[in-house]
C-alpha cells in the first residue's frame, strides 16, 4: 500500500493590523465592484437586468455588513484611505 505523508505547516495568524486592513481593501473592492454592476446595469438588456439586479443587491448587502464590522473595529473608509490604499496597490508596495 502507498501511504501519503503531509507535510506539517505552521499556521501564521493575522496581526490585528493585517486584518484591519484586508476589511479596507473589501471594502473598497466591494465599492468598486457595485459601482461596476451599477453602470451595467443601464445597458442592461433582457435576462442581464434580473442578474445586475441581483448583484447590486448582493454587493449593497455585502458592503453593508463590511462597514458596520468597520465601525465595530472603530475604522474609518474615507476618501483618504481609499486613495493611500490605491496609490500603494499601483507602486506596488505591501500594505
Amino acid at each position: 500500500m502507498h501511504e501519503e505523508y503531509l507535510k506539517e505547516y505552521i499556521v501564521n495568524e493575522k496581526t490585528e493590523f493585517e486584518k484591519e486592513i484586508e476589511l479596507i481593501r473589501n471594502i473598497i473592492k466591494t465599492r468598486e465592484e457595485l459601482k461596476s454592476y451599477d453602470k451595467n446595469f443601464e445597458f442592461a438588456e433582457g435576462d442581464l437586468v434580473d442578474y445586475y439586479t441581483y448583484q447590486i443587491k448582493a454587493n449593497q448587502a455585502k458592503l453593508s455588513y463590511l462597514i458596520k464590522l468597520a465601525k465595530i473595529k472603530g475604522l474609518e473608509v474615507d476618501m483618504i484611505n481609499d486613495l493611500k490604499f490605491r496609490t500603494l496597490k499601483e507602486r506596488g508596495e505591501a500594505v
